[in-house]
């Protein structure tokens, strides 16, 4: 017999607290996998990037900020890329410039994929996906992953490759 979860509404989940922050997706709060030292690197090291070149990009770099990317489905990014120029809320409704999820060895390819979807029809122009053991870097475009090298700023013309990124963790 399968056990269905009990559904919640948005207003509920909105007052939850939880360390660290759920998502919610259609009435039902998903655990993320976060705590381990190559994810908490990796998500350390993008914030840090980005977060030193936010004047001269006209960008704020977040971590775990919450998304709403539907009515009834709230995610939270890794790392989040804001236009400084975006309304400034305390739960994103504008699509951001650009997401990352970094993979934790608990990770479903099948849920991440559907939270990359999310990030897509929601209008995210740059979404990526890290895997940190190996550093591979997949860009997500069209329902499609695709390894790449390097980052590109959405409505600019900044790009990096991952490699200069990376060189931060060591």
């Amino acid at each position: 017999m399968v056990v269905q979860p009990s559904l919640i509404t948005v207003e509920e989940y909105l007052r939850t607290t939880s360390e660290p922050d759920c998502e919610y997706v259609a009435g039902v709060i998903e655990e993320r996998a976060v705590g381990e030292y190559d994810h908490a690197t990796w998500q350390t090291i993008l914030a840090a990037f980005f977060t030193i070149r936010q004047k001269e990009l006209g960008i704020e770099a977040r971590t775990e900020l919450r998304v709403q990317v539907a009515p009834d489905r709230y995610r939270v990014p890794d790392v989040t890329i804001l236009s400084r120029s975006a309304p400034r809320e305390q739960i994103v409704t504008h699509a951001p410039l650009a997401v990352f999820e970094i993979l934790s060895p608990e990770d479903s390819m099948a849920r991440t994929l559907e939270k990359l979807a999310d990030y897509e029809r929601m209008g995210i122009g740059a979404i990526w996906m890290i895997e940190p053991k190996r550093q591979i870097f997949f860009r997500y475009h069209s329902g499609q992953l695709t390894p790449g090298t390097v980052f590109e700023l959405p409505g600019s013309d900044f790009s990096v490759p991952f490699a200069e990124i990376a060189a931060l963790a060591d």
